[in-house]
């Protein structure tokens, strides 16, 4: 098997972006998370779901998203662990990574739902570190 490696430095702050990237998302600061991205960037993170184009849409996906825990005390937190980078011709680098969603209720104990892939593309701008695009596969339990 072969192996690209990439500089400590760059795997560092990849780890770090993504680490703020998903305290954002876990507290809801849907703008900051959004903010991560390129201007023109994509997220899909559902296979049902189009992808979002662009930050306002991300921001709307989202709040929609997250509608339907109005009424549900949950916090969800993501865990974005065996990071793997690969540099691309044209200066940015694919990002694939594995994810769990740990889901936890008052009183409850902690479920991890779903389990997935997180496809990126990452890219430097703006001084650090932004996503171009992300597309999540959910891995299927059969």
């Amino acid at each position: 098997m072969s192996v690209t490696t990439v500089s400590t430095d760059l795997y560092s702050e990849v780890t770090q972006f993504y680490a703020h990237q998903m305290q954002a998302l876990d507290s809801g600061r849907f703008e900051d998370y959004a903010a991560t991205f390129t201007p023109d960037g994509t997220f899909q993170h559902s296979p049902q779901a189009d992808p979002a184009a662009g930050r306002e849409a991300i921001v709307a996906e989202l709040v929609r998203f997250h509608e339907r825990f109005a009424d549900d005390p949950v916090r969800r937190r993501h865990w974005f662990n065996h990071v793997a980078l690969t540099p691309r011709e044209d200066g940015a680098f694919d990002s694939t990574v594995y994810a769990l969603v740990v889901t936890v209720r008052p009183g409850g104990k902690p479920d991890i739902s779903p389990s997935c892939v997180v496809h990126d593309v990452l890219v430097r701008e703006e001084g650090g570190v932004l996503t171009r695009s992300r597309l999540v596969t959910h891995d299927q339990v059969f």
